[in-house]
């Protein structure tokens, strides 16, 4: 598993603390971390070790220059430029050559922005969830 830099764990401290004991505070500045370097290496890390497929682009882990693409995301986030490419469509066939279920494939570049705002915005959102809460996603599907 990767670790997040002791600045980025003590944010994401900072910010459930906050959120657990004020329920009603608005976090207005959460933007700004999102764009920073360390929170978008933590994202494509967390993204690689996944070691999902390509997306639409066709880029995969070892054909990219982390810091440039690093640099560029956050250059485009900063800006307000960002837009994420269109996505994939993977699909499994049973040998009737027919899509039997697909799922979208983000591209690499926009599973990292995923990933950066999830490392920022999700200790907000466990400060909502009472303690001792965990979602079990195959008993959740079953019901």
């Amino acid at each position: 598993m990767i670790k997040a830099s002791n600045d980025l764990q003590d944010l994401r401290r900072r910010l459930y603390v906050k959120a657990k004991a004020e329920p009603s505070w608005r976090f207005w500045g959460l933007y700004v971390h999102v764009c920073k370097m360390e929170t978008l290496r933590a994202a494509y890390e967390m993204a690689k070790m996944n070691d999902g497929a390509p997306g639409i682009d066709g880029v995969t882990f070892e054909a990219q220059g982390v810091e440039a693409l690093l640099e560029q995301l956050r250059d485009e986030l900063i800006g307000r430029t960002y837009q994420p490419l269109s996505r994939a469509e993977a699909g499994d066939t049973e040998g009737t050559g027919a899509k039997s279920a697909s799922s979208s494939i983000p591209a690499i570049r926009d599973r990292v922005v995923q990933g950066a705002l999830k490392l920022i915005l999700e200790p907000v959102f466990e400060a909502d969830f009472p303690t001792g809460i965990v979602w079990i996603s195959s008993q959740a599907d079953s019901t």
